[in-house]
């Protein structure tokens, strides 16, 4: 690394909040957190202690995890002496556009100031810092949880400085995610694109009874979600080529996938289509509470993520 990293400020403590927390202290980071929440504390204190038996599955030394935690009354608090600040507000331009205007008056000057943003790019609320300010500023997009989900997006806004992009690549390396920086801003970055495609096919097949929502996570966890984890979608399709690679698979067989890709359905805006949709996942999962299928979700993952390591060690 090119610089070190020993203070963490969280701003923002809903799920993403919270599971950023819980990693940055499993990696020896001091982490001040602060969120308008009244059950600011509790909240953390529950989210250290669900987590804590995850992150000592990946090999981290959970020992103290809580005491390297410190509530902080507000955002000045948070950031006095922040090496890094990862921000996990509003998905709201103004609200963003304010608090990064606090963020860069109120932490030192060699902070990072990261954004946990979804689908809003940094230019966006950028436009009013000044130039030594919005050089530090930048997106890192994690996926849900990001304790476990190893994919951090980092995407500079257009007056980021080429500094700040190497040092929140080191950083998030530091605290064991998968880094991957995105040069050019788009709404939405690449990783939720990718999913709101699948998923706008997703919702219209189910509309059109061509499956049910149970079904259709099951076509995907036992065929297209299986190969993604392990390959991703080019390698899988140059895979699929067979000896030939990407390019047999284009000119042999790219223009009956083209076919079907032109025939993508468009989901109905429809109240009553929507209502319909609604219940059905209702149906599939309402049984279950949000704490019981979070908990499947996270220990299945957190199988995938043993074996992958498993086969990684097999490799090398």
């Amino acid at each position: 690394m090119t610089r070190a990293f020993r203070t963490a400020a969280v701003i923002g403590a809903g799920t993403i909040g919270l599971s950023w927390t819980a990693l940055f202290a499993a990696h020896g980071l001091t982490v001040r957190v602060t969120d308008p929440r009244p059950d600011l504390a509790e909240a953390v204190d529950e989210a250290l202690a669900q987590y804590a038996p995850h992150l000592a599955a990946r090999g981290l030394d959970v020992t103290g995890l809580a005491d390297r935690v410190h509530i902080a009354a507000g955002v000045t608090e948070a950031v006095r002496d922040a090496d890094v600040v990862q921000e996990n507000g509003p998905e709201r331009t103004d609200f963003k556009q304010d608090l990064f205007a606090t963020l860069a008056r109120e932490a030192p000057a060699h902070a990072l100031l990261l954004s946990s943003s979804s689908a809003i790019p940094s230019s966006a609320f950028t436009r009013e810092l000044p130039d030594g300010a919005a050089a530090r500023v930048l997106i890192g997009h994690p996926f849900n949880p990001p304790h476990l989900v190893p994919l951090v997006e980092v995407v500079p806004g257009e007056r980021t400085g080429e500094e700040a992009v190497r040092d929140a690549v080191d950083f998030y390396t530091s605290v064991g995610r998968s880094p991957v920086v995105e040069r050019k801003e788009i709404p939405g970055f690449v990783g939720n694109r990718l999913q709101n495609a699948l998923s706008r096919e997703a919702v219209y097949l189910v509309q059109e009874g061509v499956v049910t929502p149970e079904d259709l996570d099951k076509v995907m966890t036992n065929s297209l979600g299986l190969r993604w984890a392990t390959v991703g979608p080019f390698l899988g399709s140059h895979l699929g080529g067979g000896p030939g690679g990407y390019r047999h698979l284009v000119e042999h067989i790219g223009k009956s996938m083209r076919q079907t890709g032109a025939g993508l359905g468009t989901p109905s805006q429809n109240e009553d289509q929507q209502e319909r949709l609604i219940e059905a996942v209702e149906r599939a999962y309402g049984s279950s509470t949000y704490s019981e299928l979070t908990e499947t979700r996270d220990r299945r993952q957190l199988a995938v993520l043993a074996a992958l390591d498993s086969a990684d060690k097999e490799e090398n």
